[in-house]
């Protein structure tokens, strides 16, 4: 989802959401993998603002669709929940997106690239506790990246309104990563036998 698509080699595993920015912060961190995509680790870091921008905005769609799909299929509260909270701060992040990138001239995409598309597809083939833990798995991998990749553009960024955009969606993706971990362990299968058990 990060626009120079190159990146895209080094996080092929993240499939979803923000998976190119996901895999922007895995290159950042393993310079062996950005240099085998002739990318040194020093040109990674500087992915300019409005490459930044235009991968916010795709991932933040591909979060709210994406999320729009758990909200019917989920069927686990916390899972249900999470989904509920992700569309509704990604449309809202999205909204103060658009704001920004006007104000820097920046041009953003307006639907999901073709990764998020498939990623989308393929959860929505799963049902029950499969889709209920695959949708929480992706959250997780993919937040986990996507803080690092923000906390960068928050603290080095050059276009004061994105830079700004950064810092105050941070929080919000920190408190979306800590939630979706609770969600995964909800539905961890350990859990779930224990679910059973408890209602039988």
């Amino acid at each position: 989802m990060i626009t120079p698509l190159k990146y895209a080699a080094v996080a092929v595993s993240l499939a979803f959401a923000w998976a190119g920015l996901a895999a922007f912060a895995a290159a950042a961190s393993h310079p062996e993998s950005a240099k085998s995509t002739a990318k040194t680790k020093t040109s990674v870091i500087r992915m300019s603002d409005s490459d930044f921008a235009k991968a916010a905005a795709e991932g933040g769609i591909a979060e709210i669709k994406i999320g729009e799909l758990a909200e019917d299929k989920a069927s686990n509260k916390a899972v249900k929940d999470l989904s509920q909270r992700i569309v509704e701060d990604h449309t809202k992040a999205n909204d103060t997106l658009k704001s920004a990138a006007s104000r820097e001239n920046i041009s953003i995409p307006a639907q999901m690239n073709s990764r998020d598309q498939a990623a989308y597809a393929r959860l929505s083939q799963l049902s029950g506790a499969a889709f209920d833990r695959a949708y929480a798995r992706d959250i997780v991998r993919d937040h986990e990246a996507d803080i690092a990749v923000f906390r960068r553009e928050a603290n080095d960024g050059k276009d004061a309104s994105i830079k700004t955009f950064a810092a105050q969606t941070l929080p919000t993706l920190e408190e979306h990563l800590k939630e979706a971990r609770q969600a995964l362990q909800a539905v961890s299968p350990r859990a779930t036998a224990q679910e059973k058990k408890k209602s039988s």
